[in-house]
């Protein structure tokens, strides 16, 4: 049981990576577009935070070959997820009136510093494979067998991730919520697995769900863009759209505007 659901959680850690990336570039293009540009800076950095992950996973797992630290740094990787969108959207927002003024200093100010608050939670999800396999090898005559297993599952999780977000969830709740969705998942599977080998510090770790729900109803009252002159906004499976009204006319805009 819970060597099948060490395989469990590695499947829904490479689901919430994908979907953190594929998020990431409708969270940006929302003010900063969907160029070539912009879905470069998103992958380049998105590679480098998890190769990062690769290379502290396999320290840390030979320093602390243990199941309750391996779900731990999974609760934390889910709970900085969930950060993203609340940390992000304040940025965003003087993004946004930056673009509609051309002041480019803080333009360029909040994409970098959009895409910086991916480097933990992404870091951390990069750590999780390398550590699961630590745990799950038990003789080097099973080395390679167990490496491609876990290697399949967390690639099979990344392909649902790839397209839950796309054709579902950012159509129907949009990407704030799309990434809290993840975030949620993937927290109570680790906060399961914690359970099953030491259940007095999965209950001190409750703090984290209500902690970011709470963060959620208090960061969701405002809207995506609040652009001057804004009646309407909305997010559809291509594109967000808002509609605005300026001198007595109404546009429709989309994205960047």
């Amino acid at each position: 049981m819970r060597r099948n659901y060490l395989l469990i959680s590695v499947f829904f850690a490479g689901m919430t990576t994908l979907a953190l990336e594929l998020s990431a570039a409708r969270l940006m293009g929302n003010v900063f577009g969907t160029s070539n540009i912009v879905w470069a800076n998103i992958i380049g950095l998105i590679l480098i935070y998890l190769s990062a992950g690769y290379f502290l996973g396999g320290r840390w797992a030979d320093r602390w070959p243990e199941y309750p630290a391996f779900y731990r740094l999974i609760l934390w990787a889910s709970f900085t997820a969930g950060l993203v969108p609340l940390l992000a959207q304040p940025v965003l927002l003087r993004a946004a009136q930056a673009v509609e003024r051309l002041n480019t200093a803080v333009m360029a100010g909040s994409f970098i510093s959009t895409l910086i608050l991916f480097s933990v939670p992404v870091t951390l999800l990069g750590c999780v494979s390398p550590y699961a396999i630590r745990l799950a090898i038990e003789t080097k005559e099973q080395a390679g067998r167990v490496s491609g297993r876990i290697y399949a599952l967390s690639t099979l999780g990344s392909i649902l991730g790839t397209f839950t977000p796309v054709l579902i969830l950012i159509p129907t709740i949009g990407t704030a919520r799309t990434f809290l969705a993840f975030s949620f998942t993937l927290m109570l599977v680790a906060w399961i697995g914690l359970a099953l080998y030491d259940r007095p510090l999965a209950l001190k770790h409750l703090w984290m769900p209500l902690l970011l729900a709470g963060l959620s109803l208090w960061a969701f009252q405002s809207g995506i863009k609040q652009s001057q002159g804004q009646i309407f906004e909305d997010e559809s499976a291509y594109n967000y759209i808002q509609v605005v009204e300026r001198n007595g006319v109404r546009q429709l805009m989309l994205n960047e505007g």
